[in-house]
Order: C-alpha cells, then structure tokens, then sequence
C-alpha cells in the first residue's frame, strides 16, 4: 500500500509534526510505504533528519498535486487539514481520501468560504479524522460529517522525545519556556503581556520563546517596549527544542484556538507543568491543578506560573503527574491500527 501525506504548508509545525509521526510509526510495516507532499521550503530539512521520502511541490494547486499523484500513483491519499482535503478531493478520482483536521479554527466554525469548501466535498472523504473532541464541535457543518467522523487523539514518542532532549545542543535552563510558531492563533503577544506580570513580582526570571512566524518582529518590539530584554529570549526555530523544554520549569501557552498541540503532549512526556488559556484540545489533555492549569485571564496565569515557580514540590508532583498522564494516553499500535482501519476499509 502507498500512502500520501498532503499538506500546504513548507514549514515543520504542529500538523506537520503529526504526518511525520504517523509515518514514522508506520515504517515498521514492509507492505506499507508512505511520502510526504507538500510545497517545498523548510520542511525538506526536517523531513531530511527524520529520513522521510519528500515529493515537493512548487506551491498548491490542483495542477501540482495532480502530477504527484500521477507520478505517486498512491492508493490512499492522507490529507491533513481542510484546505489539503479540499484540493486532494478535486483531484483524487477514485483514490481513497482520508481527511485529518488538526485545529478547531474560527474560519471553519462559521459560516465561511472555508468551511463551505470543506464540506462541498464531503462526500469525497472516506473517512475524518479530528484531533480533538472540540476541532469536531466546533465544524459549523459537523452534523453533515458525523458519520464518517471520529477523534483520533494526536501521538508521540515519548521514548524518542527524552532521547532527543538528552541528545539536544540547546540544554540551557529556562524558567518558562514558550514553543510554537510566532502566529495569530497562537496568540504570541498575550505571552509577553503574562511574562510582564511575572516579571514585576519575580524580577529574575528567565524566559525563552522557541519558533518563528509573520508575528516575529511584534513580539521582539513588545520586548523592547517594555524592557524586558533581560528576561525574555527570541531563539527562533529549534530543529530539537527538547533540551530546552525539558529542563524548562513551566510551559506557557495562550492559543486562541488549537486542536491538540504537539507541543503540550511533548511537554508532559519530558515532565513539564503546563500553563495555559482553556482552549479546545488543551482542556482534554490538561488535568487542571494536578498537571498544570487552566486559566481564562493575564492575572491568573502570571499567577500560576509564579505558583509553579516558586513550589518545587508542587512543581515535583505536576512534572509526575504530567508524565504518567502521557504514557496512558500513548498507544502506537491503538493509533496505527485505528488509521490502518480506515485506509483498508
């Protein structure tokens, strides 16, 4: 069986990390052989260190993807996120898509261009995948879809994660670490404005924010602004961050949406508390006051980071916890049958 992996983006991210996952989990199978495309660009870099087989695209179109598909001859397309799904539908024929939707986005919980577009080819997916219980929920459509639907948590390898973190060149210690792209849904700037907070009641924290976006150049001017130079670190794309996020004594998030991020599941497999806005797959990964916390405003959550900080026993009991929580939810061969399931079926 030949799978292929069709994706937008050219950079390595949070849906980008999963594809590769899924794949990595699969080359175990001798019957199975699964590539990767998507618009070349930085992701040929990560796809390299991970030994992944890469059909680049000059960018997305209907024309590209049709001659990969062509020269691929796949018997199950795995698109990941609508946009992909959208365009591998238009082209697939009788290919078998399998849709896989990583975030729960505004666009598509309204009546949007986006969310139209999705389900205009609804009928061509044979099966979805949603990272969460709330990225489902949240579809504006998701009645239509509900029947060839089900949530199919993210994974990782845990074992893999801490080896790289032991085998990281960045093993700098930080007490609060940001890691993802500098971008809207991410909500990097709301960042700065807790670690402000942080910093005026405990005026030696180190803080380090990994990953880089279009949000760059506003979160390094915030910094300036408010002189926070000494405290905060721009370190940008990390190709392995996990030296860094596992000496880190919290991780702060403030997405305006998510799915199930990458990041957060990392982040409890290396023993990391979690602090965070309650949004959407967070609030089923985050057991709130034992592996971390939940909170809505500025004030609350510069005031359990602080907490986090400033008890090591407690932070001692939430880096457990964090760690027992992840290995439960960790099933490979659960996750790899749950995905053969639908690519046979």
């Amino acid at each position: 069986m030949r799978v292929l992996h069709v994706l937008c983006s050219n950079i390595f991210s949070g849906a980008e990390n999963v594809a590769c996952q899924i794949i990595n989990i699969f080359k175990q199978c001798d019957d199975v052989e699964m590539i990767y495309c998507s618009p070349d660009g930085k992701i040929r870099e990560a796809l390299e260190e991970r030994d992944i087989k890469f059909y680049p695209l000059s960018k997305m179109s209907c024309t590209e993807l049709r001659k990969a598909i062509h020269d691929i001859k796949p018997d199950v397309i795995h698109a990941h996120d609508m946009r992909a799904s959208f365009f591998s539908a238009l082209v697939c024929g009788n290919i078998r898509v399998v849709s896989h939707v990583h975030n729960n986005s505004f666009d598509s919980r309204k009546l949007t261009v986006k969310a139209i577009l999705y389900q205009s080819q609804a009928r061509k997916y044979t099966h979805i995948f949603w990272v969460s219980q709330a990225a489902f929920d949240g579809y504006r459509f998701k009645d239509k879809v509900k029947e060839k639907s089900s949530v199919l948590r993210n994974l990782i390898d845990i074992g893999e994660v801490n080896r790289k973190a032991s085998e990281a060149v960045d093993q700098d210690i930080y007490d609060i670490i940001y890691l993802g792209r500098m971008t809207y849904p991410k909500n990097p700037e709301r960042v700065i404005d807790v670690v402000e907070q942080v910093v005026h009641l405990c005026p030696t924290v180190k803080v380090a924010l990994v990953g880089q976006g279009e949000l760059q150049n506003t979160v390094e001017k915030a910094i300036e602004e408010r002189n926070l130079g000494a405290n905060v670190r721009m370190l940008g794309f990390k190709s392995n961050p996990y030296g860094l996020l596992g000496k880190a004594r919290v991780m702060l998030m403030t997405s305006r949406w998510e799915g199930l991020p990458m990041c957060a599941l990392e982040a409890m497999a290396l023993g990391v508390p979690i602090v965070s806005t309650p949004t959407d797959g967070l609030k089923e990964v985050v057991d709130n006051g034992v592996t971390g916390y939940l909170e809505t405003t500025d004030e609350k959550l510069s005031a359990r980071c602080l907490e986090i900080l400033e008890n090591n026993d407690l932070r001692s009991r939430m880096a457990e916890e964090s760690f027992h929580e992840a290995m439960k939810m960790m099933n490979v061969d659960d996750y790899r049958k749950a995905i053969m399931n639908e690519y046979t079926r």
